[in-house]
């Protein structure tokens, strides 16, 4: 007995077999390992090896010397498979013991407290991430390779949450605070990229199996699955660091990430992943979500206020060249996503979560679409797809796109990723060999070891009005043009690539225009526009504002008139009518969603013209004159040419899908009488337009004789309406001019502001005069939040990024 205490007081004194320990303990978890402290004295466990002979580890002084010993193996040469399963099986371990500290306080103060071990476990991190980044080519011919490097950049990433802090924030003041921060995130974006196309590897081996209607050998498939796994373990870690807006602003600050391009590298990999060929309802659902996870990365990047992402990415050709192939791949998402492929997921997938793919698609493309480095790109590449979604039929067009139930919604999920575990999962596959299948046991083990999902459900209602909104908000976007913001080439571009889409042909000798298209199908596009458009009422204000919805309305009455119109031999006089056709009805919208309609029912009342410009009677006449001559000029800033104000002001008091009683008065003064209590022709109300268009060219001649006669036969008994009727048209006609005059003079002022009109006469009033005592205020951000809320109230809601816009471009 005394021998086998100097036996094993000897053990204690000489350096710990750091190799043994691994070797063994790598096999036990926390629990078991906390089991077996709890049955020792000092922290000296006692374990039987496989062959049966007896060891002891001082456990307390594995956890000290630990760290350091898995960075000098990593600096040792001869870096091959076995290195690499080695420095796993110590991972693993290293999880283990972070694990145990919450059981153990002597383990607390050494992994947890203690400065010395966890700057070597942040050495380790970085320095196995730059390893596993810079990995050679020539290693990837190794079957094991994709497991096993997958599965130490996801070990590695977390090692951070286990050992340094749990807390995301407090995570990442410690990762600033490390002078080689800017390395690790290189390094961790390069590491995950390897993974992606380690797995791309994988996926283009099986293809040809399938493609030969082979079915995937069972243990191929779940070795794809844990490559899967690991992938998206680590895709997530980045994705909840860039939701720190600290660890994110100083992301942008990355030259290589981001004006180099590294984050679009992993993005356009990650993007290009193909799933369509495959039968595996977990890789699939899998892959899914790594995309999802990648575009919300984007999405946080290009969301972040103090600097611009896509700005920093448009200053180097080559990142811009780059960002716009990672577009082409988003947009091909939505195409895919628009030709029912979820449906045919599903069937795969089943209940598995995939990610929101198609709204996160969709937000991106919003943003890249108002944002003038990429506006054109975008404008060119979308228009076909945007035709396509407007060309289904109408029941399904509703149903996807205005209706609060979608048949097929995507679900969001959290991986709740489990390293020890995990690591264990992937050394028993590697130990099995991947020549063999596994057993039944195997199986059962890894399926009921496998990390559960965290589903990050979106109320059904919201996500299909998110879902409309971005689609109103991308065609917004694209048909907004202002001056001296927006390239001249630019210019009536989407409408006109919308036009060849739907194959409508624009003349270039002739005032006409020629429909070449099935004018059914044109027909319908018109009609889903206008369904659209009344939808999108009801998404105001939680999902759009005012603008987006009234530059879609815009942009479906211009087509409307051109497909209703369309003649072989075209008219220009026509052409002008459907101009002022146009601006009328969405001026006249403009102005009784400011309060003009009581105006309107009292001229009505009385027998008077509905028009603002007939309000020369009323003591409120100037304030109406105005506000609409400031709606007005509001309006142009995001118009093409063909749509600007004429000098004409008509409104189409009969809109379509405006419902108005028999009683209205047209412009003239005279009653509209509808037979059959309808609200008549549509085309009526523009044929009296185009009356009133040829008397203001002509100087304003007299009405004709069958106008008169109808003003006469429609007349009240009232002598006294119809003298206000003519007052009120002849001081309309003589108004002309000097509306025209304040119009031009407008625009001129509108010309300096930003694309959209985000604040009111006394926010804009506000902001002039501090920018007299602060003229560089853009380049205060404290300043810029200031007042942003200081304007706030006292109209819509500004963030300092919309100021700092408004403020640079005023």
């Amino acid at each position: 007995m005394r021998h086998v205490k100097e036996e094993s007081v000897c053990i204690i004194e000489q350096a710990i077999d750091l190799n043994s320990a691994i070797e063994e303990l790598h096999q036990l978890s926390s629990q078991e390992i906390n089991k077996l402290l709890k049955d020792s004295e000092n922290f000296i466990i006692q374990h039987f090896t496989e062959n049966g002979s007896l060891i002891q580890i001082d456990v307390e002084k594995l956890a000290l010397c630990l760290p350091l010993h898995l960075i000098a193996v990593l600096v040792s040469p001869g870096r091959d498979d076995t290195q690499l399963i080695y420095l796993l099986r110590g991972f693993r371990l290293l999880h283990s013991l972070c694990d145990l500290a919450s059981r153990q306080s002597k383990f607390e103060q050494i992994l947890l407290e203690e400065v010395k071990v966890t700057e070597q476990i942040l050495d380790l991190v970085f320095y196995m991430l730059l390893v596993l980044a810079r990995y050679k080519q020539d290693h990837h011919t190794t079957n094991s390779l994709p497991l096993l490097h997958s599965a130490l950049v996801a070990c590695s990433l977390h090692l951070l949450t286990g050992c340094v802090s749990s807390q995301w924030q407090d995570l990442v003041q410690v990762l600033l605070a490390h002078p080689q921060v800017d390395v690790f995130m290189d390094v961790a974006f390069d590491a995950v990229r390897m993974d992606v196309r380690l797995l791309q590897i994988k996926l283009t081996v099986l293809k040809p199996d399938i493609s030969c209607k082979k079915s995937i050998p069972p243990d191929a498939e779940q070795t794809l699955h844990n490559i899967c796994h690991q992938c998206e373990a680590s895709l997530q870690f980045l994705q909840s660091l860039c939701q720190q807006k600290l660890f994110r602003e100083r992301l942008l600050r990355n030259k290589e990430l981001c004006k180099n391009g590294g984050i679009l590298l992993l993005a356009r990999t990650v993007l290009k992943l193909d799933i369509l060929h495959l039968e595996s309802s977990t890789a699939v659902a899998a892959i899914s979500r790594l995309k999802s996870k990648i575009l919300s990365i984007l999405l946080q990047l290009c969301e972040t206020e103090t600097i611009s992402y896509l700005d920093e990415v448009a200053s180097s050709p080559s990142s811009m060249q780059l960002a716009k192939t990672v577009a082409l791949e988003i947009l091909d998402l939505l195409k895919t996503a628009f030709d029912g492929v979820p449906k045919q997921l599903d069937s795969i997938c089943g209940s598995l979560p995939r990610g929101v793919v198609l709204l996160n698609s969709m937000r991106l493309i919003d943003i890249f679409s108002d944002d003038s480095n990429f506006r054109s790109f975008i404008m060119v590449n979308i228009t076909q797809v945007l035709a396509e979604i407007f060309s289904l039929p109408q029941e399904e067009f509703i149903t996807s796109w205005c209706s609060a139930d979608l048949p097929v919604k995507e679900e969001d999920a959290t991986l709740e990723y489990d390293p020890s575990v995990a690591a264990g999962l992937v050394s028993v596959r590697i130990s099995t060999g991947f020549g063999t299948s596994l057993s039944t046991s195997d199986l059962m083990i890894e399926t009921k070891n496998e990390s559960p999902f965290i589903l990050n459900n979106i109320p059904q209602a919201s996500y299909t009005q998110q879902r409309t909104s971005l689609l109103v908000k991308i065609i917004a976007n694209l048909h907004c043009f202002v001056p001296n913001i927006c390239e001249e080439q630019e210019r009536n571009l989407f409408f006109n690539k919308f036009l060849e889409s739907l194959q409508i042909e624009l003349p270039k000798s002739s005032p006409g225009f020629s429909l070449t298209c099935d004018k059914r199908k044109a027909a319908r596009v018109c009609k889903n526009l206008g369904s659209l458009v009344d939808h999108a009422g009801s998404l105001i204000p939680n999902f759009l504002n005012e603008e987006d919805v009234q530059l879609l309305s815009v942009f479906a009455k211009q087509l409307e008139s051109l497909v209703t119109s369309a003649k072989p031999e075209g008219n220009p006089m026509q052409e002008q009518v459907q101009e002022n056709k146009f601006e009328a009805s969405y001026c006249w919208e403009k102005l009784s969603n400011h309060g003009a309609s009581e105006h309107q029912q009292e001229a009505q009342s009385t027998g008077g013209c509905a028009s603002p410009l007939a309000t020369k009677g009323d003591p409120k006449a100037p304030e109406i004159a105005s506000e609409f001559n400031d709606k007005k000029c509001s309006l142009r800033e995001g118009l093409s040419d063909n749509l600007t104000c004429k000098g004409v002001d008509q409104f189409n008091i009969a809109d379509r899908g405006l419902e108005l009683p028999d009683d209205v008065m047209n412009l003239d003064g005279s009653r509209r009488t509808n037979k059959g209590g309808t609200s008549g022709s549509a085309l009526e109300p523009f044929r009296e337009i185009d009356k009133d268009v040829r008397n203001v060219e002509t100087g304003g001649s007299e009405l004709n004789s069958a106008r008169g006669k109808n003003s006469v036969s429609h007349m009240p008994e009232n002598g006294d309406c119809s003298k206000g009727a003519r007052h009120t048209r002849e001081s309309s006609l003589a108004g002309l001019q000097e509306n025209y005059t304040e119009t031009m003079q407008c625009e001129d002022r509108q010309r300096r502001k930003r694309k959209r009109n985000i604040m009111n006469e006394r926010q804009i009033t506000l902001i002039e005069h501090a920018l007299l005592d602060e003229p560089e205020m853009q380049r205060n951000a404290a300043l810029l939040q200031t007042w942003a809320d200081r304007l706030s109230v006292h109209g819509s809601e500004l963030t300092s990024s919309q100021l700092k816009n408004w403020v640079a471009f005023r």
